[in-house]
C-alpha cells in the first residue's frame, strides 16, 4: 500500500493551489507525513527587470523583496489552512524556472507524492492544463497527484 511520509505542494497562491494544500493537509495526516510547500518566483522577473537596463542593486532589491513576500504568503496560506499543529509543513521559497525547481525540491528532498493544482494563475483554465503542472507530471519521478481547478 503506498503511504507517502514526504509530500511536495507547488503554490502561486491561487485558489487552486490552497485546494491542492489542503488536500495534502488530509493525506499527510492520514499517513503521518511532512509537507513541503514551495514557491518559485520565476527568473524570468529578474531578466525582464535587467533586460530594461535597471541598475542590478534595484533588481535584487526586487528580487529579495518578492522572496521577503512569498515567506510571508506561505506563512499565510499555512495559517489559512486548519492544521492545528497535527502535520509538520516546512515552507520553502526558490528563484528559477518553476517547473525545474519543484523537480529538483521532489529530487533534493526524497519526495513521495506531489500535490499540484491542474492550474495556476495563468493561462486558459478552461481548455489546458497548465503548462508547469504539465511538465512537472511529465518528468517526476514520483506520483503526482492532479487536484483539478475549481471552475469559478
Amino acid at each position: 500500500m503506498f503511504q507517502p511520509r514526504k509530500i511536495l505542494v507547488p503554490t502561486d497562491f491561487s485558489e487552486d493551489s490552497v485546494l491542492a494544500f489542503r488536500t495534502a493537509l488530509s493525506i499527510a495526516a492520514t499517513y503521518q507525513a511532512r509537507i513541503f510547500l514551495l514557491h518559485v518566483i520565476s527568473n524570468t522577473l529578474q531578466r525582464s527587470l535587467s533586460d530594461y537596463c535597471l541598475d542590478q542593486n534595484i533588481v535584487e532589491r526586487v528580487m529579495n523583496e518578492s522572496i521577503v513576500f512569498s515567506n510571508e504568503k506561505l506563512k499565510e496560506t499555512i495559517g489559512r489552512c486548519q492544521n492545528n499543529g497535527k502535520v509538520k509543513i516546512i515552507p520553502d521559497v526558490r528563484k528559477g524556472q518553476p517547473y525545474e525547481e519543484i523537480l529538483n525540491v521532489a529530487s533534493e528532498r526524497k519526495i513521495d507524492l506531489i500535490v499540484i493544482a491542474s492550474h495556476g494563475e495563468t493561462g486558459l483554465k478552461k481548455y489546458f492544463i497548465g503548462s508547469i503542472t504539465e511538465k512537472v507530471m511529465k518528468e517526476a519521478k514520483c506520483p503526482v497527484l492532479l487536484i483539478r481547478s475549481q471552475e469559478k
